[in-house]
C-alpha cells in the first residue's frame, strides 16, 4: 500500500460547513484536525508560560500518558511580541473534532487538578473549569483557521503511528535476533 502525501486547501468561508455544539466543524484534513489559537498575554506574565511549559514536561515524563485522552499528534506553544505587547501562539494538531478535543481537555485539566495557562490570556474566563462553553467560545474567538494543511502520511492517526512505530521495533528486534 503506498502512502501520498496530501494537501488540502480550507474554505475560508465557514457558512457551509455542518454546525457543531461550538461553532463550524471544520474538515478532517490530511493533517488530522487541529486549531491554532492567537491571544494577547497580561502583561509581565511571560515567565509563567516558561515555568508552566516545564510543569507540562515533567507531568508527561512521570505520566508519558497524562495527555493521551487528547488524542495529540503534536502541540507548540510561542510567545511573540506585536506593537511591544507578547501574545501567546498555541498550535495542536490531534484526531478528534475541535468540540472533542476542547472538551476532552477541560475534562482532563479537572481532573488532575491543574490550572491552564490559558488564565494569563486577556480575557480568558475565570470558570472555565465549570463553564465549557466559555472556554470554548474564548478559544472559537482567538482561534485563526489555516487555509491549507498538509500530511507526509494523509489520515493517519496518532495510534495509528504509534503502532507503526510499536511493528517496525519489534521485526527490527526479530531480525536481529536471526542474525
Amino acid at each position: 500500500m503506498e502512502i501520498k502525501p496530501q494537501a488540502m486547501a480550507i474554505p475560508k468561508e465557514t457558512d457551509h460547513l455542518p454546525k457543531g455544539k461550538y461553532g463550524p466543524v471544520y474538515p478532517k484534513t490530511p493533517a488530522c484536525y487541529g486549531f491554532t489559537i492567537i491571544a494577547k498575554i497580561i502583561p509581565g506574565r511571560e515567565s509563567i508560560f516558561h515555568g508552566y511549559a516545564q510543569t507540562i514536561e515533567k507531568a508527561v515524563a512521570d505520566q508519558p500518558n497524562f495527555l493521551a485522552p487528547l488524542k495529540l499528534h503534536y502541540l507548540r506553544w510561542v510567545l511573540f511580541p506585536i506593537n511591544g505587547e507578547t501574545y501567546f501562539m498555541y498550535q495542536g494538531i490531534f484526531d478528534t473534532d475541535f468540540d472533542k478535543y476542547t472538551e476532552d481537555a477541560v475534562a482532563l485539566f479537572t481532573k488532575y487538578g491543574l490550572n491552564t495557562v490559558f488564565e494569563n490570556l486577556e480575557g480568558f474566563p475565570e470558570d472555565w473549569k465549570t463553564n465549557t462553553p466559555a472556554f470554548i467560545k474564548f478559544v472559537r474567538e482567538h482561534q485563526r483557521p489555516s487555509f491549507l494543511e498538509y500530511g507526509e502520511y494523509p489520515y493517519a492517526t496518532a495510534d495509528e503511528i504509534k503502532k507503526a512505530l510499536k511493528l517496525k521495533a519489534a521485526f527490527s528486534e526479530m531480525l536481529d535476533q536471526m542474525q
